[in-house]
């Protein structure tokens, strides 16, 4: 049976209707050589890495994997410093330094996390992605210029119709419609009412009547079931995170992988403690005792810096109090069934499941 829509395969030059989501510090290069393999979008995400480990990925990725590639990137305003407020941070994080045998005045590490800028887009025009994709929002148009000239296809998040269309107007050739069941960070830009964040099932038919260009929906999606209900919903394709999570290509801790099996429907919350910008993980001691969101948090990504401490000694101690373990809502469809599938596997199985379900469907 053929997919109803054809509109993201043919716009990325793939086979299946599956985006392996770039998760940062999570996502490997043979997570993505997986997808590829498969027939999928396979996606690197940059915005933790330098030039020189981007270049030597995507061409362990090409070297392996043929297909499109899809190159993420972060583009957040860097926050002005704000000795105030991190002092205050520095206060409310004491305790726990305190507990664990720590000193609350040490000096903390710095955070790495740039922004899109003119470095990274020459890096794009070097590499010629065949896709990159965008979170919180999307860089300066000269910059959307340049990557579209250098014969990428432009995709963002929206968790908004307002965002969708923003996305649109400004350049974007498809759009994610990122419910708020989506595990690791929102995508929002436009609004930062976390009250106000909608769910996959009822953005996507929404974005997909209010802007031209396909829509890729994410959020919630684990099997075949929530891939054909997105396509029933107006969706072209679907982006999948937390499923490729339990895949042996992750790069998870133990930790991470232990909350990961015992996960409920209900494990996780959105919380902004571990890096001053609204995430989805499942729910650990930090979250439940400041927040989960807290308006102490520094703007992202600066939260992490005094975290770092007392989450590197939790971990030594194999606890993940302090660890951002990030997880969509529709992590136990994947830990329920044991599918600790490699990538390319998984790809394809979710394929197969969606095309078995859309027939079922069509009588």
């Amino acid at each position: 049976m053929a997919w109803p829509d054809r509109r993201i395969l043919d716009l990325f030059g793939i086979a299946l209707p599956i985006v392996q989501a770039p998760m940062a510090n999570f996502s490997t290069p043979e997570m993505a050589i997986g997808a590829l393999s498969a027939g999928g979008l396979g996606s690197l995400p940059c915005a933790s890495l330098n030039a020189d480990q981007i270049r030597a990925a995507t061409a362990d990725i090409r070297a392996a994997a043929l297909g499109p590639l899809n190159l993420n990137f972060f583009c957040h305003t860097p926050p002005a410093e704000d000795a105030a407020r991190e002092a205050a941070w520095r206060k409310r994080l004491e305790p726990y330094y305190r507990e664990a045998g720590l000193d609350p005045a040490a000096t903390v590490p710095s955070v790495s996390r740039l922004p899109f800028d003119d470095a990274a887009c020459a890096l794009v025009e070097e590499l010629r992605p065949e896709v990159v994709s965008f979170h919180f929002g999307l860089p300066n148009p000269r910059l959307v210029a340049r990557v579209k000239a250098a014969g990428a296809k432009v995709i963002g998040s929206a968790t908004t119709v307002a965002e969708a269309r923003w996305l649109e107007a400004h350049g974007c050739d498809a759009v994610i419609a990122m419910g708020v069941e989506a595990g690791g960070h929102r995508g929002n830009f436009l609004d930062h009412d976390m009250a106000r964040q909608v769910g996959t099932f009822a953005l996507v038919p929404q974005i997909a009547d209010a802007v031209t260009v396909p829509v890729i929906a994410a959020g919630g999606i684990a099997d075949g079931r929530g891939i054909a209900a997105a396509l029933a919903l107006g969706a072209s394709a679907v982006q999948i995170g937390t499923a490729y999570l339990f895949s042996p290509e992750a790069k998870v801790s133990a930790i991470h992988a232990r909350a990961l099996a015992a996960i409920t429907d209900d494990g996780t919350e959105v919380t902004n403690v571990f890096t001053g910008r609204p995430a989805r993980g499942i729910v650990t001691r930090l979250m439940r005792d400041l927040g989960p969101l807290s308006p102490d948090a520094p703007a992202f990504p600066n939260a992490s810096r005094a975290l770092a401490p007392i989450k590197a000694k939790a971990e030594a101690n194999g606890a993940g109090d302090f660890s951002n373990l990030w997880a969509g809502q529709a992590a136990r469809l994947t830990a329920m069934r044991a599918k600790h599938l490699p990538a390319k596997d998984l790809t394809l199985a979710l394929a197969e499941d969606a095309l078995a379900r859309i027939a079922a469907l069509s009588g």
